[in-house]
């Protein structure tokens, strides 16, 4: 496996979202949840299934792998995490969201956990 580009992480991220939202996950809610078009995300599913991030059963149910899973759970924690610390700095909940997608994909360990833990002695946890 190669390194994942920022656009594979959003769909692992998806992914793990949606799962925790319905009992199984298929393209086309990754298709009404992402708003890309269904060969842009049947094109990237395909990708992240030969690179062993995600499974897919013969009814079209996405699973995350273990490797897939470690992913889509940092990129989430860490999106949770600069939403929280954008918000806590005064910046609108809206945009604190679409901020932290962006920066969630290039955060690196080394910040991220300084930043939780700036955020723990202030009293604000993420989940």
């Amino acid at each position: 496996m190669h390194k994942l580009q920022e656009s594979g992480e959003m769909y692992l991220e998806t992914i793990l979202i949606l799962s925790q939202q319905m009992s199984y996950v298929r393209s086309i809610d990754v298709v009404e949840y992402m708003g890309f078009s269904k060969p842009s995300v049947s094109r990237a599913v395909n990708l992240l299934k030969k690179e062993s991030y995600i499974e897919i059963d013969r009814d079209g149910h996405i699973t995350l792998t273990e490797s897939g899973r470690e992913i889509a759970e940092r990129i989430y924690d860490s999106h949770k995490l600069l939403t929280k610390l954008l918000i806590s700095l005064g910046v609108d909940p809206k945009t604190a969201q679409e901020d932290a997608c962006k920066m969630e994909h290039d955060i690196s360990d080394e910040t991220f956990h300084a930043i939780k833990r700036h955020l723990n002695g202030q009293g604000i946890t993420i989940e």
